[in-house]
């Protein structure tokens, strides 16, 4: 693991949104572009609220392997 950050949500939003805005600002902090969600991405992250953005979700190049964004507690 390179970097790890926890983005907490604390305002009334629908989960989608939270999830969206938490990535977000994970983006800005480690100063890559923000993913393109891939039906995978979506599969993933509905079946185990965690997935991995690899390469071909990124439009510009990467110099990690992946971008791992995970729910950790939720109400």
């Amino acid at each position: 693991m390179l970097k790890d950050t926890v983005v907490e949500c604390p305002e009334e939003d629908t989960r989608t949104h939270k999830v969206m805005g938490a990535l977000r600002e994970a983006c800005v902090r480690f100063d890559v572009s923000e993913p393109i969600w891939l039906d995978i991405n979506i599969r993933d992250f509905k079946a185990r609220s965690k997935t991995r953005f690899r390469a071909d979700n990124f439009i510009e190049e990467i110099d990690f392997d992946y971008l791992e964004i995970q729910i950790i507690e939720e109400d």
